[in-house]
């Protein structure tokens, strides 16, 4: 049996700090809520003539949070034939691959959005850094978080439930949506995502 020299000994306050920080490190998982989580978009038309804006209304998903480590996880996936740009033809033309085809969602109905959350600050992440796959193409997409707040106890729902918004840009010639590239125009596209997402229960 090997028997440790005094020396060798953990000092107490050292082994209750390392407990207590242990008990505080736990990864919580949060479902997102679809009623009050709606990706939308601007895009440009016609070279700076207008501002086009859409939302996509049906997401599911999961975000884990570990605000002690300072680590946690989003999981999001867009139902592409969702999209409402307020015009009934443009929802067509974008959910069909008519001509011209925009995000021809009936060929690709599902969109991704896997991230890491980063630079935490007083418990609150700041920023994502993840990849997006987008008709049938993937590449990193970074968002900026604008906002991150959490309730213990929301007073419908019963539970905790945390929000937030966030906002990126991406080319979306990147991901083979280039309609209306031939007539100038504009290939980014700017991002705003709110999100809310409740507490999983434990059991």
């Amino acid at each position: 049996m090997t028997v440790l020299t005094r020396s060798e000994y953990l000092p107490l306050s050292v082994v209750l700090a390392m407990v207590s920080t242990a008990a505080l490190a736990t990864t919580v998982t949060y479902t997102i809520d679809p009623n009050h989580t709606h990706p939308s978009f601007e895009a440009d038309h016609f070279n700076g003539l207008s501002i086009w804006r859409g939302v996509f209304k049906n997401t599911s998903g999961t975000v884990t949070v570990d605000a002690a480590a300072g680590t946690g996880t989003v999981d999001i996936d867009i139902d592409m034939t969702s999209v409402d740009f307020g015009h009934d033809k443009l929802n067509d033309m974008a959910v069909n691959s008519a001509a011209p085809p925009i995000l021809e969602a009936v060929s690709y109905p599902l969109a991704h959005y896997h991230g890491t959350l980063r630079h935490f600050r007083k418990g609150a992440p700041t920023a994502v850094v993840g990849t997006l796959t987008l008709h049938g193409v993937t590449r990193p997409v970074a968002l900026r978080i604008d906002s991150f707040k959490c309730i213990s106890h929301h007073p419908l729902l019963n539970r905790e439930v945390c929000g937030a918004d966030a906002s990126g840009r991406l080319n979306r010639a990147d991901f083979g949506i280039t309609v209306g590239r031939q007539y100038g125009f504009k290939m980014d596209v700017i991002l705003h995502i709110q999100v809310e997402a409740m507490k999983a229960d434990s059991g």
